[in-house]
């Protein structure tokens, strides 16, 4: 089976008694994921890495059974939430921890363990119903902690496609997070090396501003940070204060 890469419309619809399905991802490491692992699952499997690209056009091209989204930062529009049964993994135990940067806002809480819920994509965030929950470690970096809830989603979506099970209503009272600013990334005053080495590793990934002091004119960036026999050893990136604020308006 080849992977199908979505970058222009032809024509998707799968042969008779095959199902279709489509993966909706913005990181490198769901390009990898799905190359890898998912289309290899038994069906017809697509893959979309844009928001430019999810149209409602084309997803009616591919009639999914499914659209699985692993990592995506935009407003799915409300025809395709309405109309097809849209997945996403959050990564905590709804209804706690609704909301924005879920894996950050759980780790300055001093969590080291949650639970990756797949559940239907409601016109209200991370509100809908739930198809199973996982337990998943927060240990190491955050792209390290992507690339676990990565692997573990693909097993869930394995469990779905194979089984179907109808999602259940959340139960409890909501807990939501606010998403994080770029501004929050910088140090400031922490209670502990603990609590420092927690705030540079849960910011260690791709796409996200690291965590950065500013001195003297300078900006010093901190990732793959060890802490071990009461230090913490990190890379440091080092560029002119407002040469590092440009890049990030």
């Amino acid at each position: 089976m080849t992977p199908a890469s979505i970058t222009k419309k032809s024509k998707f619809r799968s042969p008779r008694g095959h199902k279709s399905y489509l993966v909706v991802g913005c990181k490198s490491w769901n390009r990898r994921l799905f190359d890898d692992t998912l289309c290899l699952l038994p069906g017809q499997w697509h893959y979309i890495g844009a928001a430019s690209e999810l149209s409602h056009d084309l997803v009616d091209e591919i009639a999914p059974r499914y659209i699985f989204f692993l990592h995506w930062s935009w407003k799915v529009p409300d025809e395709i939430v309405d109309r097809y049964e849209c997945v996403c993994f959050h990564m905590t135990d709804v209804p706690f921890g609704r909301g924005g940067s879920p894996l950050q806002n759980l780790i300055v809480r001093g969590q080291r363990e949650t639970m990756l819920t797949a559940l239907r994509m409601s016109k209200e965030f991370d509100a809908g119903p739930v198809y199973m929950k996982e337990p998943l470690s927060l240990e190491g970096g955050a792209e390290e902690i992507y690339l676990r809830a990565g692997r573990l989603s693909a097993k869930m979506i394995e469990h779905m496609i194979q089984h179907e099970a109808k999602p259940v209503p959340q139960r409890g009272t909501p807990v939501v997070f606010k998403r994080r600013k770029p501004e929050e990334s910088e140090v400031k005053s922490a209670g502990s090396l603990e609590e420092l080495y927690d705030f540079i590793r849960m910011l260690d990934a791709e796409g996200y501003p690291r965590a950065f002091l500013n001195h003297g004119g300078f900006r010093y960036e901190l990732s793959r940070a060890a802490l071990y026999e009461g230090r913490i050893v990190a890379d440091v990136t080092i560029t002119l204060a407002n040469a590092g604020k440009e890049t990030r308006e």
